[in-house]
């Protein structure tokens, strides 16, 4: 019975990964070709290669290490390559491309 539950549990995580990386994929697709080189990250090609091959390993195969591997990519690009992209195309970080100075109703500071 205990195995049982660990082995959903195991699967669940597997198929949160294998979303994870569909996420990345996708995310990467829909950014522009010289967002990456103007971040100075590798090419959307590259990225677009090296996710896929990802996200096609882990649904496919599924083996540990395969999916160890898959998992890095995807962090690399997540942690990476995605907060250099938003920043060079304008999506400002975490504040979604507010001042520091804004508070809840608009700028401290007067609107300067």
């Amino acid at each position: 019975m205990l195995l049982q539950g660990f082995g959903s549990l195991v699967s669940y995580l597997f198929l949160g990964l294998l979303v994870m990386s569909g996420f990345a994929l996708v995310h990467a697709a829909l950014q522009r070709e010289d967002a990456f080189r103007a971040a100075d990250k590798q090419t959307k090609s590259f990225w677009l290669i090296i996710l896929g091959v990802a996200v096609a390993v882990q649904a496919l195969l599924g083996g540990i290490l395969f999916l160890l591997v898959g998992t890095i990519a995807t962090i690399v690009y997540l942690v990476d390559v995605r907060p250099a992209l938003r920043l060079v195309s304008g999506g400002g970080g975490r504040g979604g491309g507010r001042s520091s100075s804004d508070g809840p109703y608009g700028p401290w500071n007067g609107n300067r």
